[in-house]
C-alpha cells in the first residue's frame, strides 16, 4: 500500500506517516520507483498511534506501547511502564489545566476591576 492508501485508510496525512516513520513507529519497504510500500498491517498501527495520540500522549510516550501497536490495544491488561507513562501524562495534563486556570481566573479578576466584566 502506498502511502497515500494508508493516509486515507487511517485518517492522517502523508506527512505525519512520514514523521511516524522518522520517529520508528511505523516502517515501510522502498519500491523500485522510490515509493514507500507500506504492509497492510500498519493500518492498525497507524490506527492505534492516532487513538494514543488522541488520548493525550505524546510520540515518546507511544513508544512504550510499540509491542502492543498491531493488535487490539484496549483487549489485553496495560503493562506497568505503560500505565506509569500514562500516569505521569495525566499529571502533565493536570498541571497544564491548573496553570490555564490559574491564568483565566486572573484575567476574569483583572476585567472585573476594569469594570468589563466577564462572560
Amino acid at each position: 500500500m502506498r502511502i497515500g492508501e494508508l493516509a486515507e485508510a487511517t485518517g492522517t496525512t502523508p506527512r505525519a506517516l512520514r514523521h511516524y516513520e522518522q520517529q520508528g513507529l511505523i516502517t515501510s519497504t522502498r519500491a523500485a520507483n522510490g515509493y514507500r510500500a507500506f504492509d497492510a498491517g500498519t493500518v492498525v498501527r497507524v490506527r492505534n498511534i492516532r487513538r494514543l495520540l488522541g488520548a493525550g500522549l505524546t510520540l515518546d510516550d507511544v513508544r512504550v506501547f510499540l509491542p502492543c501497536l498491531d493488535g487490539d490495544i484496549t483487549a489485553g491488561p496495560a503493562s506497568a511502564k505503560a500505565l506509569r507513562v500514562a500516569r505521569d501524562r495525566l499529571a502533565v495534563l493536570d498541571a497544564r489545566i491548573a496553570a490555564q486556570t490559574e491564568l483565566r481566573n486572573r484575567l476574569a479578576t483583572a476585567l472585573r476591576e476594569a469594570g468589563a466584566g466577564v462572560p
